[in-house]
């Protein structure tokens, strides 16, 4: 029962910042090595790095444990394309245990693991060390680049029998972001090629700008990989590429059969039985179809208007997995990704049971068993099994468990709100929620509109401690999924089109004035935030005479705020030609950039706000932040924190802590005097702001 009656955003909460960071992240890039599944998971509180898992088979003595293999300061993440993808692959070995490959995030060379073996001296060594008690430490296959940004390896696959590891290659040939070749290469297992270029092997040439890792086929004869060219984005147009693979470990005969710059195609995977299978939103939405390898029409195996797959932001995302009995593994859904089986013959669908509702793009399969990592609106994501034989599902490791009593997490709602021109925009509301707290009875609580980053990408609905931080202290939320967001098909993703910082800002202006018209959110207590891409939407939302007076108040971090500049080769090179999708081309419509610029529309800004930002970010660098404050001057309050050692997103404990609760603090202050004349001032913080008007750990 309700019992204490205190004013919106003052309750008192165990969820606290610490807590927060502790939760952040979660496991990722699951796959199975022979019977084994290893995974990456976060270390906030080891400078952010990410760890390599392993979950052994059961012995009949009681649940495996999950152990991790790579103590600090190991951090297996790739920089390809900067957002990464699959930093690690394996094979099992008759004898000494599996053999891994990874790349380490500081130099970014690949390294041979045999943690089964003694340390051995060299890679060669390490490859044929046979069973002897210990672990192996790892070596390096590969040598530091010595230009630019070096040399860079993602989504790896192992081939013993070969001897190498074939994998893609980002190479720089200058000091620029963009000055960068991709290829795939085979990397000898033998170290051979650590301290070597040459001895690396490019199986292909650098004539698209880029490609994903390789699909050897079970016959070992063909080979599938995508690709895609400036100023396309992996869910504009790609091609699936297929060339026959000669006994030597050639490439030949390559060619396209499927794609084009009006098809994306985000995943190809070999079926047992050789069958080439692709998702492609040739339909309107990602659907999964099997391929022709001549060029034949493509066979859609269960046409839905659902989406099988989404953006593909880090290299080598999974969505579908196909089973050794010829059925497939697949995440399906609008709006949400669910764990499905299905039957390529008669196109059936079979759900699994259970309450998680999102499931990631990471699905491994270990005969007729399929593990995923999956979570829902009051679980975080979990290592979850479904077998196939018995439909049962178990969790098998990163164990959800309630860090406090689960009467403190939010209670979220679907909605479907009602846009300009009668457009659909899709969100989770997140009301205040507290066991025995309750906001003043003649009051509606203040919101704060979350937009996330992407813009290609959407909010799932599950559960974040950093969400429940604000709501279980009587802040409500609402997450939206404006119109250029993923998971409900083509014609909504391509909403954003040339519109970047008009529909994302309608839409969420949308949620936001409907939450107030229907008096769930108080009209004079609303907030934007956003990381990103949802730093920019936030940032333009401040600035944007549709929304003029909207917001009391904005968090911002780590955002685009010149987008002339970042068009201009103030950023990398995977986003370097975004803007002409969602702005147009510089060159063709200058004007449409500065009328949307958050940097030259600064004078437009009339409220206080927040502004984070990491000193690594090459993506969104701390220069588009310098600008925006110089023109901000002293007329409005704010704070700036730049954090040393971050890029773009935060991963340490400790700066994931101070941003939280310099957040909190945004909002106590603005929301502090309660609601507000609609027509009073809005651009006055309750208090002095720290940091007003200068740049901490700068």
């Amino acid at each position: 029962m309700v019992n204490h009656e205190a004013p919106y955003g003052s309750w008192p909460s165990p969820i606290d910042a610490g807590l927060v960071a502790a939760h952040d992240g979660r496991p990722e890039f699951l796959t199975a090595i022979g019977d084994e599944l290893w995974w990456t998971a976060p270390r906030p509180a080891e400078g952010g790095r990410r760890t390599l898992m392993r979950l052994r088979p059961g012995d009949g003595t009681g649940a495996p444990v999950a152990e991790s293999v790579l103590p600090a300061p190991w951090n297996v993440r790739s920089r390809v394309i900067e957002y990464g993808g699959q930093p690690f692959a394996g094979a099992p070995r008759e004898r000494g245990g599996p053999l891994v490959v990874f790349s380490h995030f500081a130099d970014q060379r690949l390294y041979v693991l045999t943690p089964d073996t003694a340390s051995a001296p060299d890679a060669a060594s390490a490859v044929d060390a046979a069973s002897a008690p210990g672990g192996g430490e790892p070596v390096p296959l590969t040598p530091l680049g010595t230009v630019g940004g070096g040399l860079r390896f993602v989504d790896p696959l192992v081939l013993p029998d070969r001897g190498e590891v074939w994998c893609v290659l980002e190479e720089f040939t200058g000091e620029g972001p963009t000055e960068v070749r991709r290829v795939l290469v085979a990397v000898p297992l033998d170290g051979s090629a650590a301290e070597d270029r040459g001895a690396l092997r490019e199986l292909t040439d650098d004539a698209h700008d880029f490609l994903t890792g390789p699909r050897l086929s079970p016959d070992g004869r063909q080979l599938a990989w995508l690709v895609w060219d400036h100023p396309a984005m992996p869910w504009d147009g790609t091609e699936l590429r297929l060339a026959e693979v000669t006994a030597d470990g050639r490439l030949e005969a390559a060619r396209t059969v499927l794609g084009g710059p009006q098809e994306s195609v985000v995943q190809a995977d070999w079926a047992a039985d050789g069958s080439l299978l692709a998702a492609t939103d040739r339909t309107g939405w990602w659907n999964l179809h099997r391929v022709d390898p001549g060029g034949g029409t493509p066979v859609n195996l269960c046409p839905r208007e659902e989406e099988f797959a989404d953006a593909l932001w880090k290299l080598g995302h999974r969505w579908f997995a196909p089973l050794e009995n010829g059925l497939v593994a697949v995440l399906h859904g609008r709006g949400s990704a669910q764990l499905a089986i299905l039957d390529t013959e008669s196109g059936e669908l079979a759900d699994a049971p259970g309450p998680w509702s999102e499931w990631s793009a990471a699905l491994a399969v270990r005969g007729s068993r399929v593990a995923g990592i999956a979570a829902g609106p009051h679980s975080a994501y979990e290592i979850v099994e479904l077998d196939t034989c018995t439909g049962h599902l178990s969790v098998l490791a990163a164990h959800h468990t309630d860090a406090v009593d689960p009467a403190f997490y939010p209670r979220p709602e679907r909605r479907t709100f009602t846009g300009p021109d009668g457009r659909p925009v899709h969100a989770h509301v997140y009301p205040p929620h507290h066991p025995d707290h309750r906001g003043p009875q003649d009051q509606a609580p203040p919101y704060v509109i979350w937009a996330h980053g992407g813009p290609t990408g959407r909010a799932p609905l599950v559960l974040d401690l950093e969400l429940a931080y604000f709501t279980s202290r009587g802040i409500g939320v609402a997450e939206v999924n404006y119109g250029g967001s993923t998971g409900h098909g083509r014609v909504y993703r391509n909403r954003l089109r040339e519109q970047w910082g008009v529909v994302d800002v309608e839409d969420c202006a949308t949620v936001a004035r409907e939450l107030a018209r229907e008096g769930t959110a108080d009209g004079t207590r609303l907030a934007v935030r956003g990381g990103s891409a949802g730093g920019w939407t936030s940032a333009s939302s401040l600035v944007a005479p549709s929304v003029e007076g909207l917001y009391a108040t904005a968090a911002i971090s780590y955002p685009i705020l010149d987008p002339a500049a970042w068009a201009d080769g103030e950023t990398h090179d995977f986003e370097s030609r975004y803007t002409e999708s969602l702005i147009g081309r510089l060159e063709e419509v200058p004007d449409r950039y500065r009328e949307r610029s958050p940097v030259l529309l600064a004078d437009r800004v009339s409220v206080p706000f927040l502004l984070l930002q990491g000193l690594d970010d090459v993506i969104c660098p701390s220069e588009q932040c310098d600008r925006f404050l110089a023109e901000i001057g002293e007329r409005v309050p704010y704070t700036y924190l730049a954090f040393e050692g971050e890029g773009h997103g935060f991963r340490r404990a400790e700066t994931i802590i101070r941003a939280v609760e310099e957040e909190l603090a945004l909002y106590q202050r603005v929301f502090a005097d309660g609601p507000r004349s609609a027509d009073g001032p809005r651009g006055a913080a309750g208090g002095s702001t720290e940091g007003d008007g200068s740049a901490e750990g700068r």
